[in-house]
């Protein structure tokens, strides 16, 4: 869909707001369509009675995925419809994923958010801020070893590597620190995708701007030549990253294909990290609405019970449904088929995937939530 095809039924971002609540002074505009929108707002209607939280989730999933992110955005889309205010919350697209096979994270035909080119692409620059301050310690990092301060870090000991929001092979496994006797100590050292970066899984799970900082400064970086552990409150450089972050941590409003809210914030992995959408755009979402659609990464033994564990715990979030979104193509690839072979037609294959299925929902039940399943 092309720009001008969105500026055709696209509403202006400040109508989004008023939809739900929000004065012009509680966000701050990034063009027409897209708004963050600032932290005391999350204080000023911590009050209001909260809505009920929806967990979309899928059974074990093909590579290409099963259409958790799609599934969302059209569930709030219908409880709009049906005069139920409704807020989808999502994470936010990492260039990586788009520029590969899965391409880019904004739902697909009539169920989309919106721009879709801007949030796939660099949205507000968030993911630019992760970036930054992920290499700006790691930067530090290697000054302080080179300039022999204490604590001594012991270079073969370091955790914390560089970050950039892009698939690139030939920087996964890399040599730094050339340059001689004088200006250099070479090691090795990786870079991974930003999205991956604990900064961003901390982004996910704070609760305030100061619960932030707290989380940073306990970052771990690495040891010492003693085997003590050294974090990043160590090197003196908390405030400086705070600073490239104070920005990231405030939500982002946008719009579905509807034009009803959608708060798309934070960028996790579910198999590294926690694998979904910001707490605070849940918590906020939650009190601006009557249902708040989420999603959680990967299959629901994974993303979903990291949402319970850690993400739920952490935010005193209570799902009161699990949507649990299954594909007959994933039930074959569960039941025996190639992923090559999938597009062909096998009721067999997909009977013997149930299991697959089954499990998903047995898991479901241990939680305490009733699961609904949604054929996709």
């Amino acid at each position: 869909m092309s720009e001008l095809q969105e500026s055709q039924f696209l509403k202006p971002i400040s109508e989004i707001a008023e939809s739900i609540g929000l004065e012009p002074s509680d966000i701050e505009l990034y063009g027409d369509y897209k708004a963050k929108i600032k932290l005391n707002t999350v204080e000023k209607f911590k009050n209001n009675r909260e809505g009920s939280l929806v967990l979309v989730s899928a059974i074990t999933p093909t590579p290409a995925g099963e259409g958790k992110t799609t599934t969302s955005i059209g569930l709030s889309i219908g409880l709009n419809r049906i005069g139920k205010k409704s807020i989808v919350t999502l994470r936010e697209p990492s260039l990586g994923p788009l520029f590969g096979m899965k391409g880019g994270a904004t739902g697909g035909g009539k169920t989309q958010v919106h721009p879709i080119e801007e949030i796939n692409l660099h949205f507000t620059g968030d993911i630019h801020a992760v970036t930054s301050a992920h290499n700006l310690i790691a930067a530090v990092l290697d000054n302080h070893i080179f300039r022999k301060k204490e604590p001594l870090i012991d270079p073969r000991k370091i955790s914390w590597n560089r970050v950039i929001d892009m698939n690139d092979r030939s920087l996964r496994d890399i040599v730094i620190g050339l340059g001689g006797s004088k200006n250099g100590y070479p090691r090795e050292d990786k870079f991974s995708i930003t999205a991956s970066s604990e900064i961003m899984a901390i982004l996910g799970l704070s609760t305030s701007y100061q619960d932030m900082c707290r989380r940073i400064s306990n970052i771990l970086l690495g040891f010492t030549f003693d085997n003590n552990p050294v974090f990043l409150r160590d090197l003196k450089i908390c405030q400086a990253v705070n600073s490239l972050l104070k920005h990231a941590i405030k939500p982002n409003l946008v719009q579905t294909t509807e034009n009803t809210p959608a708060f798309v914030h934070g960028g996790p992995f579910a198999n590294i990290a926690q694998g979904t959408c910001s707490i605070l755009s849940m918590q906020l979402a939650l009190k601006l609405s009557d249902f708040v659609v989420t999603e959680a990464g990967f299959g629901f033994d994974l993303g979903a019970e990291k949402f319970f564990d850690i993400v739920a715990r952490s935010g005193n979030l209570n799902p009161k449904v699990v949507v649990l979104v299954a594909t007959v193509r994933a039930l074959k690839m569960h039941g025996g088929k190639k992923v090559k072979e999938l597009t062909t037609s096998d009721p067999d294959a997909v009977e013997r995937g149930l299991p697959n299925l089954e499990k998903h929902i047995e898991n479901i039940y241990k939680f305490n939530v009733k699961p609904l399943i949604a054929i996709n």
